[in-house]
C-alpha cells in the first residue's frame, strides 16, 4: 500500500554524487496501517525500534560508497604497445626511428627493418601470437570508433584551423589536411577527439597537427575506412587505424600515436615515430600530456576504477531496506 509522509522524515542520503546527480534522498518513518488509517509515531502506531533505523541509514551508506567495479584501460587493448602494426607486410626505405614495438601480423615480411629501423623502445613482432592479438584488439577498436556517431561534419579539406574535443566526419567521406590543424582539449584531462573517414586520410607535405592544454587521459583517434598517406615533412598526432594501408611518405613524423593497418601494408621512407612522447618525443619538445601517446594513458594496463552506483542500484538498494524497516515494524 502507499506510504503517505505523516510525521518526520528521516535522511537517509548525504552524500555528494548524489546531491550532483539526484539530489536530496529521505524516506518517512511512518507507514499505514491494516484498516488504512495514517498513524504517526505520537499516536502510537509505529514503534520503530531506533536500531533499525541506524541499520538502514548505515546500510545505505555503504551502498553509495562502494564503488561498483569498472575497467579503465586503453581502446587499443593490446595494440596500445606498438608504434607500428601492420597487417600483410612492413617495409621500411632509409633510417627510421621507432618508440614502440613492430609488429606484423598475418603477413610474414618486415623488410627494411634494423638496423635501418632504431629502436629507442620496444621490439619486433613478427607474425607471432602477440602482434595477432594485437590485430584483434585494434580491430575491436576501429569498429567501435566506426559505431560512434559525428558531432560534426567537417568539409573534406581541412586548412590551418582549431578544433575542440568531438567527433568528427568529413563531407564525401574523404579527409586532406593542408595546414596546421590545432586540438585543443581547453584543459580537459580526458578531451577525446574521434575523426571518421569513409575512404582515405591524406595530408599535404608540411601538414601539421597539434595537440594543446590536453591531460592524461586525452585521446586522439583517426579512423580511416580505407588508406592513410602522409606527405612529406608531415607533423602528425594521434592514433591512425586504417582498414587497409598506410604510408608515410619521405620524413613524415607521428609525435604522438601509432601506425596500425588492419588488412593491409605500412610502408615508412625515413620516419620518426613514438607512441609516448613522455619517453621520447625526437628532441622536438612534443607532448602527448602523459597520455601515452593519445590513447587514454596507462600503459596497456586494467585496473578497477570507483564508479558511482547506478539510479537504479540506489533506489533498489533503499527500496530493500525501506521494506526490511517496515516488516519488522509490523511484528
Amino acid at each position: 500500500m502507499p506510504w503517505r509522509p505523516v510525521g518526520e522524515w528521516v535522511s537517509v542520503v548525504q552524500h555528494p554524487w548524489v546531491f550532483s546527480h539526484v539530489g536530496f534522498l529521505s524516506f518517512p518513518v511512518v507507514r499505514e496501517s491494516r484498516n488504512h488509517r495514517v498513524v504517526s509515531e505520537s499516536q502510537g502506531g509505529l514503534k520503530m525500534n531506533r536500531k533499525y533505523l541506524i541499520l538502514a541509514a548505515f546500510a545505505a551508506s555503504v551502498l553509495l560508497c562502494h564503488p561498483a567495479p569498472g575497467f579503465a584501460n586503453s581502446i587499443l587493448g593490446s595494440a596500445q604497445s606498438f608504434a607500428v602494426l601492420g597487417a600483410s607486410t612492413v617495409t621500411n626505405t632509409g633510417p627510421t626511428t621507432l618508440w614502440g614495438d613492430l609488429g606484423l601480423y598475418s603477413g610474414t615480411s618486415i623488410t627494411g627493418g634494423p638496423p635501418l629501423i632504431t629502436f629507442t623502445g620496444g621490439t619486433i613482432h613478427q607474425t607471432d601470437a602477440v602482434a595477432q592479438q594485437a590485430q584483434a584488439d585494434a580491430l575491436i577498436a576501429y569498429n567501435t570508433l566506426a559505431a560512434l556517431s559525428p558531432s560534426t561534419t567537417l568539409s573534406g579539406t581541412v586548412g590551418t584551423q582549431t578544433l575542440f574535443a568531438g567527433v568528427y566526419d568529413f563531407t564525401g567521406g574523404a579527409a586532406l589536411l593542408t595546414g596546421a590543424l590545432t586540438l585543443d582539449a581547453q584543459g580537459n584531462p580526458n578531451a577525446q577527439f574521434v575523426f571518421k573517414t569513409a575512404s582515405t586520410l591524406i595530408t599535404s607535405s608540411g601538414a601539421v597537427v597539434n595537440v594543446i592544454n590536453a591531460g592524461s587521459g586525452a585521446g586522439v583517434y583517426w579512423q580511416v575506412g580505407s588508406s592513410a598517406t602522409l606527405g612529406t615533412g608531415t607533423v602528425f598526432a594521434g592514433n591512425i587505424i586504417a582498414d587497409q594501408s598506410i604510408t608515410l611518405n619521405t620524413a613524415a613524423e607521428i609525435l604522438c600515436g601509432r601506425a596500425i593497418a588492419l588488412h593491409a601494408a605500412v610502408t615508412m621512407d625515413t620516419n620518426t615515430l613514438s607512441n609516448d612522447n613522455t619517453e621520447y618525443n625526437a628532441g622536438t619538445g612534443r607532448s602527448d600530456f602523459g597520455s601515452y601517446g593519445f590513447s587514454g594513458g596507462g600503459q596497456d594496463t586494467t585496473v578497477a576504477v570507483p564508479e558511482p552506483i547506478t539510479l537504479s542500484g540506489l533506489f533498489l538498494g533503499v527500496g530493500t531496506l525501506c521494506g526490511y524497516v517496515r516488516r519488522r515494524a509490523r511484528r
